[in-house]
């Protein structure tokens, strides 16, 4: 919280809305592929943080995750959800925002999204997919690290 200096209005970060942009899963071998295995089958898993201002305050935050299963050449299934929310930020110092919306805006949307993936695989004939715990700020401080990385290239 500010102490009257600086922008001089308390600070909040509030979700306006939550929303599923694009939800998607394929089966492409089934019912084949819902037979019992003996191992479990190998499991990739990739996860992106974006995010765009929509209004002086507002933010639009998308979380994508996207899961795979399969064994060898085999798809078992393929999962993916485009999962976003609006955020309004006021009275954050400029430097804060970006950790802000690719820190802390994900790691409140990804229960939601988790669950909804969980509900996908499950739905699907698979056990739910109970995606681990993310940590979104070891992926902004890579991301952070490579976009540097860029610029003395350039």
């Amino acid at each position: 919280m500010t102490n009257g200096e600086g922008t001089g209005q308390q600070q909040s970060l509030n979700i306006l809305a939550q929303y599923v942009k694009d939800l998607s899963f394929e089966s492409p071998g089934a019912p084949l592929s819902l037979r019992p295995r003996d191992k479990a089958p190998g499991i990739s898993i990739n996860v992106n943080v974006n995010a765009n201002p929509i209004a002086e305050n507002d933010f639009d935050v998308v979380l994508t995750l996207s899961a795979k299963a399969g064994e060898g050449k085999e798809v078992l299934f393929n999962a993916e959800l485009v999962y976003g929310g609006v955020f309004r930020l006021v009275g954050f110092p400029q430097e804060h925002l970006l950790p802000l919306l690719f820190i802390e805006c994900p790691r409140l949307l990804f229960p939601f999204a988790r669950q909804i993936i969980a509900e996908a695989t499950r739905n699907g004939g698979f056990p739910p997919l109970m995606i681990d715990p993310i940590d979104f700020a070891q992926m902004f401080q890579q991301r952070m690290a490579e976009e540097q990385a860029k610029a003395k290239v350039s």
